[in-house]
């Protein structure tokens, strides 16, 4: 089937909530007292990281960084928010997970001061069969399962607006909520899902709003099983390019530029595009 691909968000700040799979917030004053402002150590850099594609990117980049005599540690958590209270805390120097609204949206939410070091790569936004395989067979009553988190459930949204499912309200733009749809291409339930969720109820729904990491993990292929996506090349690439955060202050530490200079590098861009197919895009600085 030809995929037709879009760009669906601008490059904005907003004030997101939580990226897919997040739950509560666990930040607290406690925390914030007992921070630690350290460099990082010559020879070793700490990063927490997702399962997927983070930690396997970073275990590919490791001999790269072995090279220039720096050993990296990764420790992987399933959730999304102890990879930022651990690096507040300075309990480790560096996360890669997150995307920069979701981060800007942390810091807002926390008091915290986690900053962008660099870029590395874009996962897609992308529409997926569920119990129907393309938007012709589309009815009234058919099910759409979207993430419930603010950023993505406005990425959801404007993809499927995008795409004439949906019609929203003028301006609703990059904090859009279900309450925000104004008229549908037909009567469709739009259910609000937990983004970690949303691969056990395809099944059970008509359609599905993946991110790239659960696409991954639910064993689909962008290009291949995806009926509509977000395109690599939009302004939405840049606004949600998922990036390594560290403390402020820290983003020009030596082993940290070190870092993201091998995760940019030409062997990890090849890696990615190999691996991924898609469904994982590297972040290229013009």
């Amino acid at each position: 089937m030809k995929k037709k691909m879009f760009a669906v968000i601008l490059a904005s700040v907003l004030s997101a909530s939580l990226l897919a799979g997040c739950g509560g917030s666990s930040g607290s004053q406690g925390a914030k007292e007992e921070t630690v402002d350290a460099p990082v150590e010559d020879n070793v850099i700490t990063i927490a990281a997702t399962p997927v594609p983070h930690a396997e990117i970073l275990e590919k980049v490791k001999p790269v960084l072995e090279a220039e005599g720096i050993e990296l540690k990764v420790v992987v958590y399933n959730d999304y928010v102890q990879p930022n209270e651990v690096v507040y805390s300075g309990e480790m120097d560096a996360n890669y997970f997150q995307h920069i609204p979701y981060l800007e949206s942390y810091n807002e939410e926390h008091g915290y001061d986690l900053v962008n070091a660099g870029g590395i790569h874009y996962e897609p936004l992308g529409l997926y069969p569920g119990t129907k395989s393309g938007l012709g067979g589309m009815a009234d009553g058919d099910v759409i399962a979207i993430p419930n988190d603010t950023t993505n459930e406005a990425r959801a949204l404007l993809l499927l607006q995008d795409n004439g499912i949906i019609k929203l309200k003028e301006g609703a733009g990059l904090t859009a909520t279900v309450n925000d749809i104004e008229s549908m291409a037909f009567d469709l339930k739009i259910e609000e899902m937990e983004a970690a969720q949303i691969p056990h109820v395809i099944s059970e729904v008509s359609y599905v709003v993946l991110n790239g990491n659960y696409a991954i993990e639910a064993g689909y292929n962008l290009e291949d099983d995806a009926i509509v996506y977000e395109m690599s090349d939009s302004e939405a690439a840049e606004t949600y390019v998922n990036v390594i955060a560290v403390k402020a202050g820290h983003e020009n530490d030596e082993n940290i530029k070190i870092l993201v200079e091998a995760l940019r590098s030409p062997s990890i861009v090849k890696f990615i595009n190999e691996k991924y197919n898609g469904a994982v895009v590297p972040f290229i600085v013009e």
